[in-house]
């Protein structure tokens, strides 16, 4: 039996799962802060529960997942930003405000390149439980993003490309 056959979590981590899963790590912990700057910044009552949401039950859980397995593995953690205070949106000068819109559009792009990343994680991963985690990360994120896009459908937000009619 090979060093790479049995149990997963018996397995070393390589090089690039260990790299990939610090990165991702430290990501997630600057993302939850950029996440309480934008809810600060949010006046809409459903985007607000949707940067929640996302932060709680995605971020997070990410976040909680990736650091078990770094320190099951020995490997040190990423630092982590001091948390932002909320404050009211009213406070918040008008040039320098983010708008509903504009905060959505922010997180449709975090939601693609997370999607992009854990792609490529799952790609070069050769233990199955990474493998496997990533692709539920993945899924969720993809879930997520169809939240957003009705959202930003109902809201007004969504300004689509030329529609091709022929």
């Amino acid at each position: 039996m090979g060093i790479l056959s049995g149990n997963p979590k018996d397995e070393p981590l390589h090089a690039g799962e260990v790299y990939n899963l610090w990165t991702h790590l430290f990501e997630l912990k600057g993302l939850l802060v950029t996440m309480q700057v934008l809810n600060s910044h949010a006046g809409d009552h459903d985007l607000k529960a949707f940067l929640d949401q996302f932060s709680e039950s995605c971020i997070k859980e990410e976040a909680e997942k990736v650091e078990t397995i770094l320190k099951e593995n020995g490997i040190r953690l990423p630092p982590a930003p001091p948390d932002r205070p909320m404050v009211n949106v009213d406070d918040i000068p008008a040039g320098a405000r983010f708008h509903d819109p504009e905060i959505s559009v922010l997180v449709g792009q975090m939601l693609m390149a997370g999607k992009l990343f854990c792609s490529y994680v799952m790609s070069i991963a050769i233990r199955e439980d990474i493998g496997e985690m990533y692709d539920q990360f993945h899924s969720k994120r993809t879930e997520y993003h169809g939240k957003l896009l009705k959202m930003n459908k109902d809201k007004g937000w969504l300004v689509p490309p030329p529609l091709n009619t022929r």
